[in-house]
């Protein structure tokens, strides 16, 4: 596995761990994301992925996920509460880093298991990854989008990128495709890494 990305990365309350079939097994992974999955339609409703119908899709996932890896241009980590924590070990969620080497920006991603909502997850993770994208990586910029009508994701989205220095650039219509090729418009949050070394100085 490159190093470029760290294997796992350690919060005060999560472990997030690159998402491989050691980390997660396929069908482990595939029991939370299949149709019919508890809560999933509510879990994919701002998401740009449908719910997988087979364990090829998640093989399939699985694959994408490494090719990324292996050409430097991002990792995915699995989400898992830590020992003082509901839900201990469990698999919570994924979340992602995207880099784009040429404009110098990381983009990244997540979702949860319902279980798991509510609980500022969200913001504990982003900001293990905007120290990852400006101290490890050099990068210049994290960029956010949130689907329009996302609002918990929104609010959340909201309240990290400003405790970092960034802000909300505003609402890009038709912005964002969904694999059923509808689109959508997006709300896009940044922050620099002048802005981000600035508010954590």
């Amino acid at each position: 596995m490159a190093d470029l990305f760290p294997d796992r990365i350690e919060t005060d309350r999560l472990e997030l761990d690159a998402l491989t079939p050691e980390t997660v097994p396929v069908f482990e992974f595939y029991e939370h994301v299949r149709e019919g999955a508890p809560h999933i339609d509510e879990v994919t409703e701002y998401l740009t992925w449908n719910p997988h119908q087979t364990p090829k899709a998640t093989r399939d996932f699985y694959d994408h996920v490494a090719s990324k890896r292996e050409a430097d241009e991002g990792e995915t980590y699995a989400i898992r509460p830590k020992a003082c924590e509901d839900g201990a070990g469990e698999f919570a969620g994924l979340t992602g880093i995207g880099v784009d080497w040429d404009t110098r920006t990381a983009e990244f991603g997540v979702w949860f298991r319902k279980p798991f909502w509510g609980r500022g997850y969200s913001g504990e993770r982003a900001g293990a990854l905007i120290e990852l994208a400006f101290e490890r990586l050099d990068l210049d910029a994290v960029v956010v989008s949130v689907q329009r009508g996302n609002e918990q994701s929104r609010s959340a989205v909201s309240q990290y990128i400003e405790a970092h220095g960034g802000h909300r650039e505003g609402l890009l219509r038709n912005f964002m495709t969904h694999q059923d090729d509808t689109v959508a418009d997006i709300h896009r949050y940044s922050v620099t890494a002048a802005e981000y070394r600035e508010a954590t100085e």
